[in-house]
C-alpha cells in the first residue's frame, strides 16, 4: 500500500528557492509557500502551490517546513517575530533550513524552538548553486538529529545528489562556511588567472578547457572563468553579497575558535571592496574587474 506524500511548506522563493519548490512540485509533494516578495510566489502558484501571506501560515496542515532565506537576520525573522513559524509549529512537525547562517546562531535558534515548541531544527545547507537546485544535484551538508534527517531524506533526495550527516545542530553550518571558504577564495583567485592570461596575450576562454581534469580543475573554474573571459556577467546565477557574507562568517567563526584563516581573510576583504564598487547584488563573475583592467 503506497502512503502519502509528507506535506510541505516553503519560505523564501529566491535564486535557489524557486528551482528547489519547482523539482519539489514535479515529484507530486504539496506544497504551500512564502515569500517576503509575494509576486515571487506567482510560477509556483501556477504549477500547483497555495501561497499564504504570513510564515505562520505555513504550519497550518503540513509536516515539514522548509527555508531558504538569505541570512542570519532573515532567518531569525521568520522564525520568531509577530506571524512567525515559531508562533504555530509543532512537536509533530519538522523545520528544515536550506539558508547558510551562523552556526552559533543556528544552535542557539534550533534549542529555543526545541525548549518553545518541541520542534526539531535540522541546518540542511545547500552548495550547487542554480544549476545544481535545477538540476536535483546539490550538496546537502546535515547538522541536527539524525532520526530526523533520514525522516526527511526522501524529501531531500528530490533535490541533492549527496546529504552528509556532519553532527548536531550547527555541524552543517560550519560545513557549509568550509565550503564557502574554498570557493570564495577559488573566484577570487580565478580572476586573478583569467586578467593575467589576457594580458599576457593568451585567449583565456581556452583556460577552463585546457585545466580540465587536471589538479587546478573545478567547478567553479568550468562555470567562472568562461564568464570572466567573456565579460558575460548575466544573468545573475549567484551574488557577491552571498560570498561576502560567508566569508564573515568564516572569519567570526575562526575567531571564535581562535582558528587562524588568512587566506579568507583577504578574501573578505577584497570582496568587500568589489561589493562597494557597486557589485553588491551582480555575479561573482565580475570579480574579474577587480583585476582585468575594466573601467
Amino acid at each position: 500500500m503506497q502512503t502519502s506524500l509528507p506535506r510541505l511548506a516553503f519560505a523564501g522563493i529566491g535564486l535557489m528557492g524557486l528551482p528547489m519548490c519547482q523539482r519539489l512540485l514535479a515529484a507530486g509533494y504539496p506544497l504551500i509557500v512564502w515569500n517576503r516578495s509575494p509576486e515571487k510566489c506567482a510560477p509556483l502558484v501556477a504549477l500547483g502551490a497555495q501561497q499564504v501571506q504570513t510564515p505562520a501560515e505555513l504550519c497550518a496542515q503540513t509536516d515539514i517546513i522548509l527555508l531558504c532565506l538569505a541570512d542570519t537576520q532573515a532567518v531569525r525573522e521568520v522564525m520568531f517575530a509577530e506571524q512567525g513559524i515559531a508562533q504555530a509549529i509543532t512537536e509533530t512537525q519538522l523545520l528544515v533550513d536550506f539558508s547558510s547562517i551562523e552556526p552559533a546562531a543556528t544552535r542557539e535558534m534550533g534549542q529555543r524552538l526545541f525548549d518553545t515548541n518541541g520542534t526539531l531544527w535540522l541546518d540542511v545547507p545547500v552548495s550547487g548553486g542554480v544549476g545544481g537546485a535545477e538540476a536535483g544535484s546539490l550538496a546537502m551538508m546535515a547538522g541536527g538529529d539524525a532520526n530526523a534527517l533520514a525522516q526527511v531524506t526522501p524529501v531531500l533526495q528530490h533535490l541533492g545528489q549527496r546529504i552528509t550527516h556532519m553532527g548536531p545542530v550547527g555541524a552543517g553550518q560550519v560545513a557549509k562556511v568550509c565550503n564557502q571558504m574554498l570557493v570564495a577564495c577559488n573566484a577570487l583567485v580565478i580572476a586573478e588567472v583569467v586578467a593575467l592570461a589576457q594580458q599576457a596575450g593568451v585567449d583565456a576562454a581556452l583556460l577552463a578547457p585546457a585545466l580540465a581534469g587536471g589538479f587546478a580543475d573545478s567547478k567553479p573554474l568550468q562555470i567562472l572563468a568562461p564568464q570572466m573571459a567573456k565579460r558575460e556577467f548575466t544573468p545573475v546565477k549567484w551574488h557577491v553579497r552571498t560570498l561576502l557574507k560567508d566569508l564573515d562568517m568564516a572569519v567570526k567563526l575562526s575567531q571564535n575558535h581562535n582558528s587562524a584563516t588568512p587566506m579568507s581573510g583577504l578574501a573578505a576583504q577584497l570582496m568587500r571592496t568589489h561589493a562597494a564598487q557597486g557589485y553588491l547584488a551582480a555575479d561573482p563573475a565580475t570579480l574579474i574587474k577587480l583585476y582585468g583592467g575594466d573601467s
